[in-house]
């Protein structure tokens, strides 16, 4: 089956412009293809306002979401892959969803990470696990 993140992104979005609330997107900066205003990204992320009065050209398919927009007064074309996109809510109440994140390999880290496999061969250790934040939005399901 395909990935249900594009009618999910596609729902939600819908669901809060119809209820009259500002949808906001938290998007992962580091994913493959992004293209987003650097300036504005803190700890690999970004959050873009994607109200139909702040953007333009505003376009969303199974594959990705862009539109036109300005940033300090720059305009921009963004383009977002759907597996770059962490999190859909309403600014004004938080609600909305979070997604689980996707990754992507690219082929030459899979190289990388190969010839790594076959020369290292000190002992593996696990990492410790990163202490997540709590997170301002509501999940519904």
């Amino acid at each position: 089956m395909t990935s249900n993140r594009p009618y999910l992104l596609r729902a939600f979005y819908e669901w809060i412009v119809d209820n009259e609330c500002t949808p906001h997107l938290v998007v992962n900066a580091d994913f493959p293809s992004v293209q987003v205003p650097t300036q504005f990204v803190q700890e690999g992320q970004i959050v873009l306002n994607v109200s139909p009065s702040a953007v333009t050209n505003f376009s969303m398919d199974n594959q990705a979401l862009s539109f036109n927009a300005r940033f300090g007064g720059q305009p921009m074309q963004v383009y977002v892959p759907n597996g770059a996109v962490l999190a859909i809510y309403a600014r004004e109440n938080g609600e909305g969803t979070v997604f689980t994140p996707e990754e992507e390999v690219f082929e030459d880290e899979e190289l990388d990470l190969a010839e790594e496999t076959e020369v290292s061969q000190a002992p593996e250790t696990k990492p410790e696990p990163e202490k997540k934040k709590g997170s301002h939005l509501r999940v519904i399901k």
